[in-house]
């Protein structure tokens, strides 16, 4: 008996804790990464399925999902579907699971300007404080 049918469990990468994601974050990238396919990374379920798999409403998942964009973990497409009546309507959307390491880069290029940020922000702080000092300013 194989100890490990694939279809019964997934991988997750030990980095996603490291993304300062929040659980729901988490979770729904949790969701999206069981139901990829392993050669394609893509998946597409609804708001609404996502939504009843980790307990959240479906305007609370669209804006997980939205973050997860953001964050680089995820890319959506739009997707159509053909009715019979020849009718085309929208689609779920088309989720592709990105590499890890993008997200990574990413959440260390925020981080690393966000320092710059503040260490100008400072700066100018300083420069500022230093010319009230001046006599006749």
């Amino acid at each position: 008996m194989n100890q490990f049918p694939n279809k019964n469990y997934f991988t997750m990468p030990n980095e996603i804790f490291s993304l300062g994601l929040d659980a729901s974050e988490i979770a729904v990238y949790a969701y999206l990464r069981c139901l990829e396919s392993r050669s394609t990374y893509q998946c597409w379920p609804s708001y609404t399925t996502i939504g009843n798999a980790v307990g959240r409403a479906k305007n609370t998942v669209m804006r997980y999902v939205d973050a997860l964009a953001e964050k680089g973990l995820i890319c959506t497409e739009p997707t159509s579907v053909l009715m019979r009546s020849g009718i085309k309507k929208n689609g779920n959307l088309r989720y592709t699971l990105r590499p890890i390491r993008e997200a990574i880069e990413i959440f260390h290029a925020r981080q690393l300007s966000a320092v710059e940020r503040a260490a100008e922000r400072q700066q100018i702080q300083r420069k500022l404080s230093a010319m009230d000092l001046l006599p006749g300013a």
